[in-house]
């Protein structure tokens, strides 16, 4: 654990992509396992591999990024700060990260331009609904009791269940 926090501090940025990328993939083979039963002759491991690389590249980074601009934007740690985090990320964030990872998603399976704009209007309204089900309660948690460099890995433990979703929902064709 000690060897861990050394590692996050001297290299957050890979640390955080290491962990997005690892839960994507596990909340893609829960999604494949569990809600789709696919069992292990119909897993998709072109697809597990797909949702990490896409956790490795674009969720960890960006994530992180956010959390440390976030902390920069609305410095603190009060229970008040909690809450205005948590509705910056949620109003402004959130809309913007779950359109871009749906439409990364159809981009990297290989969709035209058009049947990715079609699939992101039928999915994505439901998603955010269910992200505003989800998120801001453990967003406010996560503001106030979780220092900066923990914060993704927090959410991204969190998010197992959250990626599992998202795997099924971008993925159904």
């Amino acid at each position: 654990m000690a060897a861990l926090r050394r590692l996050l501090a001297r290299r957050p940025g890979a640390v955080q992509a290491l962990t997005a990328g690892a839960l994507m993939g596990a909340g893609d083979v829960i999604a494949q396992q569990l809600v789709e039963q696919r069992g292990l002759h119909g897993h998709q491991g072109q697809r597990t591999l797909k949702m990490m690389a896409i956790g490795f590249c674009f969720v960890g980074p960006v994530v992180g990024g956010w959390y440390r601009i976030l902390d920069r934007l609305i410095p603190g740690a009060t229970k008040t700060v909690a809450v205005k985090k948590m509705v910056l990320d949620q109003g402004a964030f959130a809309p913007c990260f779950l359109g871009c990872f749906l439409a990364i998603t159809g981009a990297v399976n290989g969709l035209s331009v058009e049947q990715n704009w079609a699939k992101i209007q039928q999915d994505y309204m439901d998603a955010l609904l269910t992200n505003y089900c989800i998120w801001p309660p453990v967003q406010i948690a996560n503001f106030y009791f979780v220092p900066l460099a923990h914060r993704l890995a927090v959410v991204q433990c969190v998010a197992i269940v959250w990626n599992c979703y998202l795997s099924w929902k971008a993925n159904r064709l």
